[in-house]
Formats: structure tokens, C-alpha cells, sequence
């Protein structure tokens, strides 16, 4: 027990003193005429008010051993006041009193010794509650880390079930991971494909395009040198005279110019043919093109759900590793909490 005096109170105090603390309500005669039912309620109110002693505990025997006396009915009150006398007695002989206490004070209270060790108990229940209330906010502060402790531990395990579950998604969406991956890589060597067809494409189309070029050229070179047939075809006529040899070498002049209109105009009908072909073939080039253009546009789209979906993986899983270390700061912060609660 820690130390602390023994200050003999006044009369007057100790009233004072057991009216404010509500233990009982005595006057100055109790004290001048001590009575023994007097000193035993007050002893017993004193012990219930340091919890030595429960009020459901007061006078309870044994059956067995009251089941040893002939008339236990009237060793009842003996027995109670053996009790109240034995447990008086361990208190005041662990509150280190300089006085006895005995049975005769309970039996044949004297008013001085009543005194002085009430005073003792009740100097004691002064100090009990004079270290209660030091105390009270450490026990305070306990109670309230306690509650925090209880909220981390709740929150830990809200936490470590939040975490289980994004662990079981990521197990269940690992497959779909592992499939949009390999699609992802499919489509990427495919579109790899198209672009190395789309590069050929084009070369055929740039040296498509060089040849119609040659061939407009061409076209337009055997336009004019059938207006210049037509031209000298009309010059031909206006020469014509009267004199059969000058008419005759005018019509040769003119079969000679005909025949080179003719080859001249075979010529531009069959460039305008090859002319025909070409946008034929640029026509089928354009619809091969359209199509893997679509084609490469429907493949795009593909690539870019992808992205959309390893993104969204991407996310999921800097979030596991957020709550990771949420979690191990959580738990570093635990540890500190019972570290200071300890």
C-alpha cells in the first residue's frame, strides 16, 4: 500500500465528511452515545464504499456450515458481525494503522477508538480518491486509445477484406487479361502486316498514277496531231483546181493525210483504251484500298478497346499497391498506437 497519514479528524469533519461522500448521514450524538449497531453500519458502509465489502455478500453463510450448529437461526447476527469484524480487521491492518482493531471495538465500541479509526478509513478513502482523480484521465486517455484501437483494427480488417476482394478480381479477371493481351499482340502484328501492304499499295498507286500521267500525254499528243490532220485536211481541199494532175496528187496528198489521220486516230482510241483500263485498274486499287482502309479502322478501334482495358488493369493495380501500403502504414501505425497504449 503506498504510505499516507494518519491526521486524527475532528467530529465535526468526519460528518462533514461522510455527508459529502454520501456514505451516511450521522450527528454529534451518534458520536458521544456510540452504540454497536451504530459503528457496525457505519463500518459497513465505509467498506462498501471501498469496495472491501458488497452489500449482497453481507451475512451470507454457508448452508454447510451452518448445518453444524443445533439453532443456526440465532448464530445468524454472530456470524455477520465475525464477518464485519474480520474483514475490518485485514483492512485496518493493511492501511499499516498503529492501532489494533478488535472485536470489543465492535461489541463494546468506545467513542475515542470509533473515532480514530473511522478517521483512518476515512483519511484512506480521501487519498484512494485523491489518486482516482490523478488518475482518472490516464484511465481516460486508455479507455479513448482503446476505442481508436478498436476503430484501426476495424478499419484494418475492412481494409484486408477490401484487399482480398480486389485479389480475387484480379484472380478472376487474370485470364481475360492474359486473352485481351494476346489479342492485343495479334492485332499489333496485323496491323504491322497492313501497314507493310498498305506501303506496297501506295507504290503501286504512286507508279499507277506516273503511268496515267504518261498516258494523258500521250492522249493529248494524238489530239493535236489530229487537229493538224484536220487542218490540213481543210487546207488540202481549198487547193483544189481543175487540173487532174494537180487534183490527183492533191487526192494522194489527201489519202496520205487521211491514212495518218486514221493511224493517228487508231492511236488516240487505243491510248484512250489503255487510258480505260488504267482507271479501271486505279477503281478495283481504290476499292481493295477502301476495304483494308475499313478494315485497319475496325482493327484501330480494337487496339484502342485494348488500350482502354490493359489501362483499366493498369489502374486496378496501382490501387492494390496503394492499399498495400495503406495497409502497412496502417498496421506501422497500429504497432506505434499499442506501442504508446503498452
Amino acid at each position: 500500500m503506498s504510505k499516507f497519514e494518519y491526521p486524527i479528524l475532528s467530529r465535526a469533519d468526519i460528518i462533514s465528511i461522510l455527508a459529502e461522500s454520501q456514505i451516511a448521514a450521522v450527528t454529534d450524538n451518534d458520536f458521544k452515545n456510540v452504540k454497536p449497531d451504530f459503528v457496525s453500519d457505519l463500518y459497513t458502509r465505509l467498506l462498501i464504499y471501498l469496495d472491501a465489502l458488497h452489500e449482497e455478500d453481507q451475512g451470507q453463510v454457508e448452508f454447510s456450515a451452518l448445518e453444524q450448529f443445533e439453532n443456526p437461526d440465532l448464530l445468524i447476527g454472530s456470524i455477520q458481525v465475525m464477518n464485519l469484524y474480520c474483514r475490518l480487521r485485514e483492512v485496518v491492518a493493511s492501511l499499516n494503522c498503529p492501532m489494533q482493531f478488535n472485536l470489543r471495538d465492535l461489541v463494546k465500541p468506545d467513542s475515542a477508538r470509533a473515532e480514530f479509526f473511522i478517521s483512518s478509513i476515512l483519511n484512506f478513502c480521501l487519498y484512494k480518491d485523491t489518486k482516482m482523480n490523478l488518475l482518472r484521465p490516464i484511465a481516460e486517455e486508455l479507455t479513448l486509445l482503446d476505442e481508436q484501437r478498436k476503430e484501426w483494427e476495424a478499419k484494418i480488417s475492412q481494409l484486408n477484406a477490401e484487399i482480398a476482394g480486389y485479389s480475387e478480381a484480379r484472380e478472376r479477371e487474370l485470364p481475360l487479361v492474359q486473352e485481351v493481351d494476346s489479342k492485343v499482340k495479334e492485332l499489333r502484328e496485323m496491323i504491322a502486316g497492313l501497314n507493310s501492304n498498305q506501303m506496297s499499295l501506295r507504290t503501286s498507286f504512286r507508279n499507277l498514277k506516273d503511268k496515267t500521267g504518261q498516258m494523258d500525254e500521250k492522249i493529248s499528243k494524238a489530239e493535236f496531231d489530229l487537229v493538224q490532220s484536220v487542218q490540213e485536211n481543210a487546207n488540202l481541199r481549198s487547193k483544189i483546181v481543175q487540173s487532174p494532175d494537180k487534183l490527183q496528187r492533191a487526192l494522194e496528198e489527201r489519202k496520205l493525210a487521211r491514212d495518218e489521220a486514221k493511224t493517228a486516230e487508231r492511236l488516240a482510241m487505243q491510248s484512250f483504251q489503255e487510258k480505260t483500263t488504267i482507271v479501271e485498274v486505279y477503281s478495283k486499287a481504290l476499292k481493295k484500298m477502301s476495304k483494308h482502309f475499313a478494315l485497319m479502322q475496325a482493327i484501330h478501334e480494337q487496339v484502342n478497346s485494348a488500350k482502354s482495358v490493359e489501362k483499366e488493369w493498369k489502374g486496378l493495380k496501382a490501387k492494390l499497391s496503394d492499399d498495400a501500403v495503406l495497409d502497412k502504414s496502417l498496421e506501422a501505425k497500429l504497432i506505434e498506437r499499442q506501442g504508446k497504449g503498452s
